[in-house]
């Protein structure tokens, strides 16, 4: 169970929900913008991570903007004793952003493993998803690639 929000939590909160500042030292225009030292809000924001306040500290990075157009989330169905082993294979890839177990919705939808890839080209994306095939290799019983067809607003809860 979280604690309540003390005055400087909620001032942190609110300065960086839309984001770290993009500059050398982040922590230090935070700390300037709330009125702490910056160790200060290093110290908070780890407490609010491990209490679950703030759910991760990460970039998030527009991939349209960096020129990757194909952007896929890759569905695999792997059997349910599988899904822990497919999944630390495929997590441990370099170019796969988010891998996460879903549930299966029989006979409709067998596919329990979701890796997101992100690629400039189709070319370039086809051999991201045969890399993740090879790596699965038998743990893999079929897969599908669901393409991005716009962009949408990644934003958490705002206070």
């Amino acid at each position: 169970m979280t604690l309540p929000l003390d005055d400087i939590d909620r001032k942190i909160v609110l300065a960086t929900q839309e984001g770290l500042p993009l500059v050398e030292e982040p922590y230090h225009t935070v700390a300037a913008q709330v009125g702490i030292a910056p160790e200060e809000v290093m110290r908070r924001m780890e407490r609010l991570l491990a209490e679950g306040v703030i759910r991760r500290i990460g970039v998030v990075p527009n991939h349209y903007a960096l020129g990757y157009r194909f952007n896929g989330m890759t569905v695999w169905n792997v059997a349910d004793e599988d899904i822990a082993e497919a999944g630390r294979r495929v997590g441990m890839l370099d170019f796969v952003s988010h891998c996460y177990h879903r549930p299966r919705y029989l006979p409709d939808w067998p596919y329990s493993l979701f890796a997101m890839i992100h690629a400039k080209g189709q070319d370039g994306a086809d051999a991201l998803v045969a890399e993740i095939a090879r790596v699965l290799g038998p743990l893999s019983r079929g897969h599908l690639v669901l393409f991005s067809s716009k962009i949408l607003k990644k934003t958490g809860l705002r206070l």
